[in-house]
């Protein structure tokens, strides 16, 4: 059951690097923060699935739910602050 949790971890991290590319070189600010969200949300079942694999699911669900929290206020403050600077739909100035 190990080598189940240990493969589907692997594969995570491996669609973990299509949304690491969209947050580095996302043609936009909203691209970017959605690359960025993809991450979060996935690191966060990483967690849980880290916690399968060390059999101590209850600490780790704890830390994966303050992850998730921490995740969903930075995305918004980023995104409010983008929104106020009227840049968020705007092309990137780091081409």
């Amino acid at each position: 059951m190990s080598t189940f949790f240990l493969s589907m971890a692997l594969g995570l991290l491996f669609l973990m690097l299509f949304s690491m590319y969209r947050a580095l070189f996302g043609p936009t600010v909203l691209d970017r923060l959605i690359g960025v969200n993809a991450i979060g949300s996935k690191t966060v079942i990483l967690l849980l699935l880290i916690g399968f694999l060390y059999e101590r699911v209850d600490m780790f669900v704890d830390i994966a739910l303050a992850y998730a929290f921490l995740n969903f206020i930075t995305v918004l403050v980023a995104s409010r602050y983008f929104h106020k600077r009227k840049g968020l739909y705007e092309e990137s100035f780091m081409d």
